[in-house]
């Protein structure tokens, strides 16, 4: 997926128009095109498209109608729909849509195919970067994107544990990146109890990934993702309609290594670190048991109220491990329950903080970027749901109330010297073609995060776009090996 850095004279012009620009455009347009579009009865309300043709039946121009500049609510990705609309060919964008930059990046998104099982005959519709705007910039998140879809849509008997952790290192490896890996039992000897009690029942080493990169000097930004390949809801299962998308139990993970390859191959002037707990939540004789109470890299002990809530557990150990060296900013990305999905939708992903300023520039971020999010409280009332008669805590609420924010409290209980901590419970999967986000697995927040990290943190001096290609990660899913259990040092 790219841009066109210079704009062709053979490409075919896309004209977007408005009840008020129309008359004038039109009368610019040339007899054929003109006359075809008053044929077809062409309107200029939000959401049309026409293509025209010229005398000889080629395409000469294409229409593109948006929202007036008065509207109160514009749809900035609306320009993306016409990568899959319009036929192959080169297309500029004639005059500018209400965002350049937002509309080319649409473009690109929505151009986005998951090919690795069935050949897509289809040509490309290609786009010339818009005048302007930072085409390099905007081809990196589109790459970083892509990277986390082809994750997500990747199914489980391709993308089980030693295969994320092989994309994850590919990742980390590709911008020389220090990184380690904690496999099966030596999760124990690292403290990490929690991530092994869940993993041990697959067939593949339950693991936890972590890498870190950037000066030590600069501003510590750590990001965790829950990494269940997937998740048949252990001893406590899952109905069959509720395995059905449980290959995508890994899209916290995926999340955080779209925003990592965004950081880095920008050069933010950021440490980074990412760690990636990553299982399989499958059932076998020894699988954990709801009534089991295991310790915690924190402390605290927590007791199984449901198998299937596997993801906070990782995660607590995960998060614990992060918080102990006090990042800047820590963010947690996580599949993490249904209940964000009755409350919100599959679109609107909740996240929760403390930090008043962080959520303002969260709302901000999500509103510019078309990365829409939205705010939930860490409501402590609901915090003594979570108590336990035998252990410290209790993995889930206990009842059918709440279940995101219960889920966000237990996290918050395994942060505490993180300067400012926010925790996202993504869906990562778009259930209908919309502009931008084709159907299938789909990256949350990071985008929005990005411009977040750049806004706070800047960019690097002197710093020219990198060209660096994100890296095919079909290459590398056959990776890893489970025979080497243990602490490595996969530094390149």
């Amino acid at each position: 997926m790219s841009l066109l850095r210079e704009a062709s004279e053979d490409a075919t012009p896309i004209w977007f128009v408005t009840a008020k620009t129309w008359p004038h455009i039109q009368s610019g347009l040339p007899a054929p095109a003109a006359t075809f579009a008053a044929a077809c009865g062409f309107e200029p309300k939000p959401g049309r498209s026409q293509i025209l043709p010229d005398s000889a039946g080629a395409v000469a121009a294409v229409l593109c109608a948006i929202e007036t500049a008065e509207a109160p609510v514009k749809d900035l990705f609306a320009p993306g729909k016409l990568a899959t609309l319009l036929p192959p060919g080169l297309y500029r964008f004639a005059n500018d849509p209400h965002d350049a930059a937002l509309a080319a990046l649409s473009w690109l998104l929505s151009a986005y195919r998951f090919g690795r099982y069935k050949a897509d005959p289809a040509g490309e519709a290609r786009l010339c970067a818009p005048e302007g705007v930072d085409a390099a910039r905007i081809e990196r998140i589109a790459k970083a994107v892509a990277l986390g879809r082809d994750l997500i849509n990747t199914p489980a008997n391709d993308l089980g544990p030693a295969a994320l952790e092989a994309a994850a290192l590919s990742v980390a490896a590709q911008f020389a990146a220090k990184s380690a890996v904690t496999r099966g039992d030596h999760l124990l000897e690292a403290k990490l109890p929690l991530i092994h009690a869940v993993g041990r029942a697959s067939s593949e080493a339950p693991r936890l990934v972590d890498f870190s990169w950037g000066d030590s000097a600069h501003p510590k930004v750590t990001l965790v993702g829950k990494g269940v390949c997937f998740d048949s809801g252990g001893l406590d299962i899952k109905p069959a309609t509720g395995m059905l998308m449980m290959k995508k139990d890994m899209g916290g993970a995926a999340s955080a290594l779209a925003l990592a390859e965004m950081i880095m191959a920008a050069g933010l002037p950021v440490r980074l670190r990412v760690v990636l707990p990553i299982v399989e939540n499958a059932i076998a004789g020894n699988a954990f048991r709801p009534g089991d109470i295991y310790p915690s890299r924190k402390g605290l002990s927590v007791e199984i109220g449901n198998t299937d809530a596997e993801g906070r557990l990782i995660l607590a150990d995960a998060l614990a491990l992060a918080d102990e060296e006090a990042p800047d900013l820590l963010i947690d990305f996580a599949t993490l329950t249904g209940a964000a999905r009755v409350a919100l939708g599959p679109d609107l992903p909740p996240f929760f903080t403390a930090d008043e300023a962080l959520a303002t520039d969260i709302a901000r971020f999500a509103a510019s970027s078309q990365d829409p999010v939205w705010r939930m409280p860490l409501w402590d009332a609901y915090d003594k749901m979570l108590d336990s008669k035998v252990a410290d805590i209790n993995n889930v609420g206990g009842g059918p109330y709440a279940g995101s924010i219960t889920a966000a409290l237990f996290l918050r209980r395994f942060v505490e010297r993180a300067k400012s901590w926010v925790h996202f419970d993504v869906y990562n999967w778009a259930p209908a073609v919309k502009s931008g986000r084709p159907e299938g697995g789909e990256i949350q927040a990071a985008r929005l995060l990005y411009d977040l990290i750049e806004a706070r943190f800047g960019r690097p001096a002197g710093h020219a776009a990198s060209d660096r290609p994100v890296h095919h990660i079909h290459a590398h899913l056959e990776a890893g090996d489970e025979e080497e259990i243990g602490v490595e040092d996969k530094s390149p």
